[in-house]
């Protein structure tokens, strides 16, 4: 059963379509691996650096936000990545690469940082068709993500996260994938889930609509006509997190365009060690967190710098006036320096733990998708749903559902 987790008392993030914490810039559509569940065709395409900075002009115009997600595709597939980093730090924001790792090299890494680069996300999860690694269940892809982690905090200040897809044969492994991150924390500032979803097509029961206009979807990348599970939610995760770490609390959402109480990204902090869990925040302290970075700095906050991080104790015990569970935290982790007075040394850490809950179709054929996602792109001049581009590329629009044999409600 899923976790019964009441939104009215967690913190509706406020990012919306003009402020956000972050943009998604895709200068390539080429990739190096065939990860199970992508939503972009596969091509040697690649976008020239006048495009790159038109699409940051549209950004700039648009929509207040701190850091560029630098996507694709797997960007460093870019012959000029260097380059994209350095004018997106030229412009005042925080480059974040978005990469499955496969073509990073230590050469590469430095050259990043000298670039301005601000953070990486590596996507790291067992359906990704890495030659090295086939048959490897998350437990065994744990070691993949050491070798990138412990390779960005070789060269130091750069914010280093975590993605992997859940699907219905890996749901059980979060918090395996949890433990890795505990172990790893310093090095490790974020660990994100994003649980799977595809365009059904198995059972038939759909037409899809192009305007006025019926289409056929099969030439989608995420179009599968493979009937598989498609709606493990937020919820679910939480409650198999909760199997391993019970005090589990999220912190803060965002709610889907067709349901308020839906979780469409959940956030969480945790005070952690190596070796212990002190606790977990709870919305006062992350109201306060985006709201006197907002206040401050104008914008909302994007991969705060590691060194921010390593500052755990401090910062819980600043947010522990507003909020019990960094209260809570503080308490064990005075109790821990109480037993043991030498862990001292032994910093705790911030570390947060999110989760993404793609789009979800509603029986009516609405699709409820994340209302103020930051992961927006720019297509032909506007902000659109990255996750879903390759509709208006390849249709010129946004495709509706309806339920084969729908009948619209007759007035009178």
């Amino acid at each position: 059963m899923p976790a019964t987790i009441d939104h009215r008392q967690l913190y509706r993030l406020p990012w919306n379509l003009a402020d956000n914490p972050i943009v998604w810039l895709e200068p390539t559509d080429q990739c190096n691996l065939a990860c199970d569940g992508c939503y972009r065709k596969n091509t040697p395409t690649h976008k020239s650096l006048e495009a790159i900075d038109a699409d940051l002009d549209v950004f700039a115009r648009l929509r207040t936000f701190d850091g560029v997600s630098i996507a694709g595709g797997d960007p460093l597939m870019h012959p000029e990545v260097l380059a994209i980093v350095e004018r997106i730090s030229r412009r005042g924001y925080k480059p974040i690469i978005n990469t499955n790792g496969h073509a990073l090299t230590k050469e590469l890494l430095r050259d990043l940082k000298a670039a301005g680069l601000a953070g990486f996300t590596f996507h790291v999860d067992s359906k990704q068709g890495r030659p090295a690694w086939k048959g490897a269940d998350e437990v065994r892809m744990n070691d993949l993500r050491s070798e990138y982690a412990e390779m960005v905090a070789s060269v130091g200040g750069i914010a280093c996260a975590f993605n992997s897809t859940v699907y219905p044969d890996t749901l059980h492994q979060v918090p395996e994938i949890l433990d890795w991150a505990q172990a790893h924390v310093g090095q490790v500032h974020n660990v994100v889930f994003i649980i799977f979803r595809h365009a059904d097509l198995s059972s038939g029961s759909w037409d899809y609509y192009a305007g006025g206009k019926k289409v056929e979807v099969e030439k989608l990348v995420y179009a599968e006509k493979e009937k598989r599970r498609i709606d493990i939610t937020a919820p679910d995760v939480v409650e198999v997190i909760r199997s391993r770490y019970p005090d589990f609390e999220p912190a803060a959402y965002l709610n889907g365009t067709e349901r308020p109480d839906s979780f469409k990204w959940m956030a969480s902090m945790r005070l952690v060690s190596k070796d212990e869990v002190f606790g977990w925040a709870t919305a006062k302290w992350m109201e306060a967190a985006q709201t006197i970075n907002h206040l401050v700095t104008g914008r909302y906050l994007a991969y705060s710098p590691p060194w921010t991080l390593a500052l755990g104790a401090v910062a819980a015990s600043a947010g522990a006036i507003v909020d019990r569970g960094m209260r809570g935290a503080m308490k064990r982790y005075a109790g821990a320096l109480a037993r043991r007075p030498w862990r001292v040394a032994g910093r705790a850490h911030l570390q947060a733990v999110t989760i993404i809950q793609p789009i979800d179709l509603m029986a009516d054929g609405s699709a409820n998708m994340c209302d103020g996602c930051p992961d927006v792109t720019v297509h032909d001049g506007r902000l659109v749903w990255s996750c879903r581009l390759e509709e208006p590329r390849k249709y010129g629009v946004f495709l509706r559902c309806v339920p084969q044999g729908f009948q619209p409600p007759t007035e009178g």
